[in-house]
């Protein structure tokens, strides 16, 4: 079984982003395009540095439920007034918490991604993932390469 913990988090926070709309959430490659323009976007025009400058400088990718709709972005902790940019709620709670390792900062948050929901939510039996999003950071590690979690609100499973 894959290396994950369990973390508490015992108040509400917020994140705030830029982010985009996945219409289909089974159009992989599309939402993969569609996401790796709006970063580009964000980067180019300077709006993802600007949000990092309000906060500590820790970027995060986030997956989130908007309007009934998977929306997948890029932002920070803590709630900021940046135009454009939406301020996410997360609950406090138990939080699933999934480290991984590799050698491409921009790709290690979908690799992540890809193992949690390729197969290590169903291999975990006593806890159960509730949204209604989740976010993935990276930073760099001592050997060279990165290191990386994703944070999942969830909740025991009874029995």
């Amino acid at each position: 079984m894959s290396n994950y913990s369990i973390q508490t988090i015992s108040e509400n926070y917020k994140m705030t982003a830029f982010g985009v709309i996945l219409e289909d959430y089974n159009d992989w490659a599309g939402n993969a395009a569609k996401t790796a323009a709006k970063k580009a976007e964000i980067t180019e025009n300077g709006k993802l540095a600007e949000l990092l400058a309000l906060a500590d400088g820790q970027e995060y990718q986030i997956n989130y439920v908007i309007g009934g709709k998977a929306w997948r972005g890029f932002g920070v902790m803590g709630a900021y007034d940046v135009e454009d940019a939406v301020v996410l709620d997360f609950l406090a709670g138990e939080y699933l918490v999934v480290p991984g390792t590799g050698a491409d900062k921009d790709r290690l948050p979908d690799e992540i991604t890809g193992k949690v929901f390729g197969g290590l939510l169903q291999e975990i039996t006593d806890y159960k993932y509730v949204g209604p999003g989740n976010s993935t950071f990276v930073k760099a590690a001592e050997d060279g390469n990165f290191y990386g979690e994703m944070w999942l609100r969830a909740k025991k499973v009874a029995g």
